[in-house]
């Protein structure tokens, strides 16, 4: 139940570390606030279940990261799979990022104005791109939708104008990038295709183009098609679908990767595998730390 309230707070926009680091700090200050008494117990209750919630979480991403083998584009199986590969640096996959003009393959950003009132910088603006991107490995090519991906290990940029700071996470082609996720091929050998659907949606247009279809199948030139040329046509038809169907299986597959339907992990970083698997085991540790320290303060003030 922690678990999937934690990941229901899960948005491509959203930086979660930074925001569970900030509800430990607001907790642990209102705590302070209080002083002794039963509304500081709360509130350090309140970052023990937290941080046990995201100890659960992080636990749960190495985990996923360590049980799935990374796999080769062109041998992956359809489904869950790891892929390891270089970003594409053509043009044509490259964005920019809406303020700074970075040229990169994702961007996540955030902008803050600074109050001088109150000497803290304040969020106005953020936003996340979407545009799918390609990796590739030495035996393929794979399309990477990062739609509803959680994002760790983009390289940050900071800059300031005036009283505004913008923060530019970006993803570089030319980078390598893991990603985990749901694997699919489109089209090439395992193309799924209908040959009775497709036979009878060619019949129909032929049968549309009555003056064709008369001057192909109607031999002995009666005006009409009879039983005998109306199968002659379906064969004709099917032996034009099957010929497509082979054509089609020859061509090479698309390979994509996107989030998995069923609401699995869906990972994209500039990180390997084991950093990225040292990444989350550390934040761990610190989640697992800062509840006992919440849980230590309760006990006292109990």
């Amino acid at each position: 139940m922690l678990v999937r309230g934690l990941r229901g707070l899960q948005h491509p926009g959203l930086n979660l570390t930074g925001l569970v680091s900030g509800l430990y700090f607001a907790l642990f200050a209102m705590a302070l606030k209080f002083g002794p008494g039963p509304q500081a117990r709360w509130c350090l209750a309140g970052v023990a279940m937290l941080a046990v919630t995201a100890w659960l979480a992080s636990l749960r991403r190495a985990r996923a990261i360590t049980e799935v083998a990374t796999s080769r584009i062109a041998s992956a199986a359809q489904g869950y799979v790891e892929l390891m590969g270089r970003a594409s640096v053509s043009p044509e996959h490259l964005i920019y990022t809406p303020l700074g003009g970075i040229a990169c393959i994702w961007y996540r950003y955030r902008l803050y104005s600074r109050d001088n009132a109150k000497r803290e910088w304040r969020q106005i603006d953020s936003g996340v791109s979407s545009s799918t991107f390609d990796i590739s490995d030495p035996t393929g090519v794979c399309t990477v939708d990062p739609e509803h991906a959680e994002v760790v290990g983009a390289e940050v940029r900071t800059s300031y104008t005036g009283n505004d700071k913008l923060v530019e996470e970006c993803l570089f082609g030319g980078g390598l990038i893991y990603v985990l996720g749901d694997f699919s091929t489109l089209g090439g050998a395992g193309m799924a295709l209908n040959l009775r659907e497709d036979v009878g949606a060619l019949l129909t247009s032929w049968k549309q183009d009555r003056a064709g279809l008369h001057r192909r199948f109607d031999l002995d030139r009666n005006g009409t098609i009879d039983l005998q040329e109306w199968e002659q046509a379906r064969e004709s038809a099917t032996q034009t679908v099957e010929r497509q169907h082979r054509d089609f299986r020859q061509q090479p597959g698309v390979h994509l990767l996107r989030a998995p339907a069923d609401g699995r992990l869906f990972l994209i970083s500039a990180l390997s595998p084991q950093a990225l698997r040292n990444h989350f085991v550390r934040w761990s540790a610190f989640h697992i730390a800062v509840g006992m320290a919440a849980a230590a303060g309760w006990l006292y003030l109990a």
